[in-house]
């Protein structure tokens, strides 16, 4: 394998793997200040490669070089010790259970701050109009600012182009600023046979549109930042759901390293600044979007664990423990079933 190969290789193993083991780190933190018993907390997965026990805790590192693992005493058993998953209260339970995708967006946060201190923002400024488009006739002109489209505030000119997308050929009011004025107009976008898609006619030029901004105006948009990634990843979600997206078009780890390693070529002439910009991006993505991931209420997710948790807070009675397991297992044979597909067809996409 190349050296360059490798490197992407390496790159990818480490974004995954420190999202992952934050987002175990969050169910692992408060598992502690709950008082439950950690058994194991892993790096990786698969056989031991070495560990050291430290108090009640077996820290080690596994074989496989992918995420990491929170294992806590009656997590998915009955047990009878006084610091086990089950004798904690049911609202320490669900904080424990929150913790982890929380963390998630908490690392997102924090990445997103960083790169906007590094790189600003791509504000909202509209530097082109194309002619005879259906921006120009409702009168919007360079200069403009989008504020919000329909209920929707705009705080970056990407979530124009993702509206456009998520919301395909939908007439749209948007609200902008001019000259410290707000203004509104219906758009209804017209279809482009060149590129084959609806267009409003807005574009925007990032050299004139991106700007940087104080430590507090960084904290604000690192949090705008953070509702666009969970805004994005609900709406392919919902497209999804209503078919508009086909399965097929699912990536898995796969194609995300494949992906990641694309990003690496394409901005690696650039110098590996802008390499390491370009991975923080993706990684903002990656853990916003298994933040999301985590809290649908699907089985053997922790979504799902808490809708058994706060059934339980609603009943003040406790669904049978071996019940809900049985709903687990299933969750999880279905998601492995689901892990198989997309990376079968990320195979069939990358190598044929």
């Amino acid at each position: 394998m190349k050296a360059g190969g490798s490197l992407k290789f390496i790159i990818a193993i480490l974004i995954f793997s420190v999202i992952i083991l934050f987002h175990e780190l969050g169910h692992f933190l408060f598992a502690k200040r709950a008082g439950i018993r950690v058994n194991e907390f892993c790096m990786g997965l698969g056989p031991t490669l070495f560990g050291v026990q430290k108090g009640e805790t077996f820290y080690s590192i596994k074989l496989l070089p992918f995420g990491g693992a929170c294992m806590m005493e009656g997590e998915d058993a009955d047990s009878s010790d006084d610091a086990s998953f089950g004798k904690k209260s049911v609202w320490a339970r669900i904080s424990v259970v929150a913790a982890g995708p929380v963390f998630n967006f908490i690392l997102a946060y924090v990445m997103a701050f960083v790169l906007i201190s590094f790189m600003g923002v791509d504000t909202p400024l509209i530097t082109s109009v194309t002619n005879g488009s259906p921006a120009q006739e409702a009168g919007i002109k360079e200069g403009d600012v989008i504020v919000k489209m329909n209920r929707k505030p705009i705080h970056f000119f990407r979530e124009v182009s993702m509206y456009g997308m998520f919301y395909e050929g939908d007439p749209v009011k948007i609200t902008y600023e001019r000259d410290g004025q707000r203004h509104a107009a219906e758009l209804t976008p017209a279809y482009d046979e060149k590129t084959g898609r609806y267009v409003l006619g807005l574009g925007s030029q990032s050299t004139l549109a991106r700007k940087k901004g104080n430590v507090l105006s960084n904290l604000k948009y690192g949090v705008y930042e953070i509702k666009y990634w969970i805004w994005t990843t609900l709406q392919s979600l919902k497209m999804l759901g209503t078919g508009k997206v086909s399965p097929n078009e699912m990536s898995g780890p796969v194609g995300i390293v494949k992906t990641i390693g694309d990003t690496y070529e394409a901005s690696r002439s650039d110098g590996y600044f802008y390499v390491f910009l370009n991975m923080l991006n993706f990684s903002i993505l990656l853990s916003a979007n298994l933040g999301v991931m985590n809290l649908l209420p699907l089985p053997a997710l922790d979504g799902g664990r808490l809708v058994f948790l706060f059934l339980e807070a609603v009943r003040r009675k406790r669904v049978p423990p071996e019940k809900e397991g049985y709903v687990h297992m299933i969750g999880i044979v279905v998601l492995m079933a689901l892990m198989v597909f997309v990376m079968f067809n990320d195979i069939r996409r990358v190598f044929f």
